[in-house]
């Protein structure tokens, strides 16, 4: 139902703040369940950002969670330091795709302050000076101006968060449609390659022996079950061979939809009676020609 996205330096004060936000939306009884995804949590190693290689993988477990925590009834706050935004882009992009509604939380907090308050934790959960540096000059601010950001809420670290303003926005904001570059294709039924043979096949054979062949008007075809098309043969008395080589332009046509699934939004109709009636009206355009 709706994720927040938490972004802001190493050590900023970002755990601690999605910590309230978690206790305080717990006390409104609204969402099923509350889920915290952060690096602690998965148990990666603040060692994993100390190279690219290791990092990457990182983020990869920390997407993969998010995406199977993300639900219609759920909230899912993301705790970690986001701060790359084509990285918060794929999480956008992620939620849009399951219609839940978002918001950006950036957790405003200086370097030197973070850098004290790493020193000051447990070896085992310091980030190396170099890594906190690294990142710190790498880090890509969240902007409002962009739309994988908004709505965005810019916090202080030592600030409380605006709930009531989160809160509407998780429970009241517009939900984004699915971009079409995240679409599924529309997969065809297991029977449809052979529905598209075979109903062209029969439409083929119906045709070329047809009492009325040579008069070439409308010819009223009926198939094995029962499906009834006419097809206009403006004038044309096809041979079997320019039949046969017209039907198999036709289900080259459509065979990729079939394998590789079809650029069509939505439901694709893949019936005998369909594909009939587009099986007649590609004849007729041919014919026509």
């Amino acid at each position: 139902m709706a994720l927040v996205t938490i972004s802001g330096y190493p050590c900023s004060g970002k755990s601690t703040h999605a910590a309230s936000l978690a206790d305080n939306f717990r006390a409104r009884n609204y969402f099923d369940a509350i889920h915290i995804v952060s690096d602690d949590a998965l148990h990666i190693p603040r060692s994993a950002y100390a190279s690219s290689a290791s990092e990457k993988p990182a983020r990869g477990t920390l997407f993969s969670t998010l995406q199977r925590k993300l639900s219609s009834r759920d909230l899912v706050i993301l705790d970690s330091m986001n701060y790359i935004k084509g990285f918060r882009y794929q999480i956008y992009c992620a939620a849009r795709e399951l219609k839940v509604r978002v918001c950006t939380i950036h957790i405003l907090a200086t370097p030197e302050m973070c850098k004290e308050r790493n020193s000051t934790r447990p070896t085992e959960d310091q980030y190396a000076n170099a890594t906190l540096q690294n990142l710190i000059d790498r880090y890509e601010e969240p902007s409002s101006m962009v739309r994988w950001d908004s709505p965005l809420f810019t916090i202080p670290w030592d600030e409380s968060l605006p709930f009531d303003d989160i809160w509407k926005a998780l429970t009241e904001g517009a939900i984004k449609p699915p971009n079409s570059g995240t679409l599924a294709a529309a997969k065809a039924p297991t029977d449809a390659l052979h529905t598209l043979e075979q109903t062209s096949a029969q439409m083929v054979s119906r045709l070329i022996s047809h009492p009325s062949l040579e008069v070439s008007g409308e010819l009223p075809l009926t198939l094995e079950s029962g499906v009834r098309v006419v097809v206009c043969m403006h004038g044309r008395t096809p041979t079997l061979a320019e039949l046969q080589r017209l039907k198999r332009q036709f289900v080259y046509q459509h065979k990729k939809a079939i394998t590789l699934g079809s650029t069509e939004r939505g439901a694709v109709d893949w019936s005998e009676e369909r594909v009939a009636k587009r099986f007649q009206e590609y004849l007729e355009e041919q014919l026509s020609s």
